[in-house]
């Protein structure tokens, strides 16, 4: 968690120090230059400070994750770089029907966004669709995604 004079300074309307130290981690990283660029593109920042501002906002403070009523389907790769530990935390807080799909390197999916394995990935999301959300008629109904 940031301190409270990071998070001033990242949503100040300006901070040319912080901008630079962006740039310079993103100009010797390459991981860390394809993960501000995709967090910029998602999040439809303009600024790679504006990207880290706005991921501030995605958190489970507040009681967030227990307010989601609907099942849920939460995956995790055991060789995610970048939220390493995170969805299972997601897990723990969520209150409604819930189902944790752990991905392993020895499936070839164990990267982040199951990178390197996305057919047999795609079979046990889809397999979890059909088992949970078909059912009970959620096809019928306007699909709304937070």
């Amino acid at each position: 968690m940031l301190g409270p004079v990071t998070e001033r300074r990242l949503r100040a309307d300006d901070d040319p120090e912080m901008d630079a130290a962006f740039e310079r981690a993103m100009a010797d990283d390459p991981t860390a230059r394809w993960a501000v660029q995709q967090g910029m593109y998602v999040l439809g920042a303009s600024t790679p400070r504006a990207f880290a501002a706005a991921y501030l906002d995605y958190h489970l403070r507040d009681g967030v994750a227990e307010r989601i009523a609907c099942p849920t389907l939460v995956c995790a790769g055991t060789e995610d770089d970048f939220f390493q530990g995170r969805p299972e935390l997601l897990y723990e807080h969520l209150t409604c029907e819930k189902t944790l799909l752990r991905f392993t390197a020895e499936e070839g999916a164990g990267a982040h966004c199951r990178a390197g394995a996305q057919r047999p990935a795609h079979t046990r999301v889809f397999d979890w669709l059909d088992e949970v959300i078909a059912p009970r008629g959620y096809h019928d109904q306007p699909l709304h995604l937070v």
